[in-house]
């Protein structure tokens, strides 16, 4: 087997894969119906097409069996006698399309007024048979005949009986008209209900999935079990799997705060006693104590978040970050810079108040401590994706610089206050949101941070 043919199959069936359930069922029943409704009309056309002929052989062999019973021979006149009437005016009309003759195949013939002077072909057999001919005038005759002997004739007369058979052909075309009609209308009228079928069946699994959306989105916490046996039971399992991750990150969240209460105090009195210390030794001492604070202050931040995949209830974002921005906006004032504020529309989003207040806050910090006169932010909504920007007029960074500012504890100036985890801590959330963020040179000559959050929330 070639290698194209090999990859043609597999895309054909990782295509084939993502075909939804109803359109599966509904192709299936496609072609059952396609198969059955044929096979079924063609059997059908086929035993009406051969039982309407027999009982029109039937028919003819009947007016046969009359006309064999009125033939007599005279002796006196040497000639065949047929004295029986037939009661059917069409025997009598010229080439009405009905005949009957009766012949020895030499001198002794006899023949219905009809054939006039035309005669049917024969073929001489001692049993009753049927065929189809072509008669007089190119009309295509259904004829029945045999041979039988009459005393005191020694060669066998032959009797044939024949009648047009349009009538036969159009009973016949009639009822397959009729029956593929309405096998096709049968077949409309299943593939209408087995449609029907098909969703009322599926009707659960697309509750589910609606159900699914909302819990994605944060309007319910849990699936409804209310399904039948087969998808309850998966509900049921995975309520089970979300209550697990809503305890583990529940649990992960007290734990950082207990741990940052217990490392609260004794960080605080090591700071005391370092005053104690000798000059020589307090230096190293600030250092390595400073680098504990920083190292717990970002793990507690990383551990507070919600992590990836949680989907929360949607936020207005500007009554959120208000509070925030007030504090911050004052914090400028006194700093002797401008606070520049730009919204888009009204913005809801799937996050944690607390997760887009610290990523708002340390972008905003971090730009308030490096800007000369001037911050400015910028919220605005593209599609789904929040954009947040922050700009100053400040010093700015290099490439070099962008890439070591969102580094764990790194510090490009060393005698400004500060962790150095501004930057390092939203790139964390960033991520866990499945965002990006962008450092580039202000239009202002700063830095200026682009953050992009699928998170917004529509309707």
């Amino acid at each position: 087997m070639s290698q194209s043919s090999t990859t043609w199959r597999d895309q054909w069936s990782r295509r084939w894969a993502k075909r939804s359930i109803s359109l599966r069922l509904l192709l299936a029943v496609l072609v059952m119906i396609g198969l059955a409704l044929p096979i079924a009309g063609t059997l059908l056309s086929h035993h009406y097409h051969a039982a309407a002929t027999q009982a029109f052989d039937e028919r003819l062999g009947a007016t046969l069996n009359v006309i064999m019973a009125g033939v007599t021979y005279d002796r006196i006149e040497q000639q065949l006698v047929h004295d029986r009437a037939l009661g059917d005016p069409r025997f009598d009309n010229v080439y009405s399309g009905w005949y009957w003759q009766i012949t020895d195949g030499e001198q002794q013939t006899l023949a219905s007024r009809s054939l006039w002077d035309q005669r049917l072909p024969f073929i001489e057999n001692d049993t009753l048979s049927a065929r189809s001919i072509t008669g007089p005038r190119g009309q295509s005759l259904r004829v029945v005949e045999r041979d039988i002997y009459l005393a005191p004739l020694e060669a066998p007369l032959h009797i044939s009986v024949a009648a047009q058979d349009d009538v036969l052909a159009n009973d016949i075309r009639e009822f397959q008209q009729l029956l593929w009609g309405g096998l096709i209308g049968l077949g409309v009228l299943l593939l209408g209900v087995l449609a029907l079928q098909v969703r009322w069946g599926l009707a659960p699994l697309r509750r589910m999935h609606a159900n699914l959306h909302e819990v994605e989105q944060g309007s319910a916490e849990q699936l409804d079990t209310r399904l039948p046996d087969e998808l309850a039971t998966l509900a049921a399992s995975m309520n089970a799997v979300l209550a697990r991750d809503q305890r583990l990150i529940e649990r992960g969240r007290h734990t950082a705060g207990n741990l940052a209460h217990a490392l609260k105090t004794p960080l605080s009195v090591m700071r005391l006693q370092l005053r104690q210390l000798p000059e020589a030794n307090r230096a190293a001492w600030a250092v390595e104590l400073e680098r504990l604070d920083s190292a717990v202050r970002h793990h507690l931040a990383r551990a507070s978040a919600a992590g990836e995949g949680v989907r929360f209830a949607p936020i207005d974002l500007y009554p959120t970050l208000t509070p925030l921005l007030n504090g911050l906006s004052r914090l400028a004032q006194r700093r002797g810079i401008v606070l520049r504020q730009t919204w888009g529309q009204k913005i809801r989003v799937h996050m944690d108040e607390q997760d887009i207040q610290e990523l708002v806050g340390n972008l905003m910090d971090n730009a308030l401590r490096w800007a000369h006169s001037e911050v400015q932010l910028n919220v605005k909504i593209d599609g789904q994706q929040l954009i947040l920007t922050v700009s100053d007029n400040g010093p700015g960074m290099s490439e070099a610089e962008c890439q070591q500012a969102v580094q764990r504890g790194q510090r490009l100036d060393e005698h400004r206050s500060g962790s150095g985890l501004g930057l390092a801590i939203v790139t964390d959330l960033v991520a866990l949101y499945s965002g990006q963020m962008h450092l580039t040179r202000a239009s202002t000559g700063g830095l200026e941070v682009v953050i992009e959050l699928p998170v917004v929330a529509h309707g």
